[in-house]
């Protein structure tokens, strides 16, 4: 399976979610039923410090949903930039990256 690249942007102090429905290759819903997920942001991939680990949750398992999630007092302790960010699918045997792109993170004007 491909990864499917997807870009995000990520308001400073704002709650953040991003669903994705993953496919088979036959256009169908994976079933991820079972499947843990891990998710990371880093300034460049090479990087060794994480700007933040996304929250990642299965709200509809059998079409394939996928949740990533930061509250805002993880986005809030973010800077302003561009990040790379990636899904990696573990289903106990395998592991895959299944999406990854770029996180444009954003500075607001209000703020509280």
């Amino acid at each position: 399976m491909a990864a499917y690249v997807s870009n995000i942007v990520i308001d400073v102090g704002s709650d953040f979610t991003q669903t994705f429905y993953l496919e088979t290759t036959s256009n169908t819903p994976l079933n991820l039923t079972g499947y843990t997920a891990t998710s990371k942001m880093k300034k460049h991939p090479s990087s060794s410090s994480t700007a933040a680990t996304f929250v990642v949750s299965f709200p509809s398992p059998n079409y394939g949903a996928l949740r990533l999630s930061l509250g805002s007092t993880i986005t809030s302790g973010l800077k302003p930039g561009r990040y790379c960010y990636d899904v990696l699918l573990n289903d106990g045997l395998i592991k895959t990256r299944v999406v990854e792109g770029s996180a444009l993170v954003t500075a607001g004007i209000t703020t509280g």
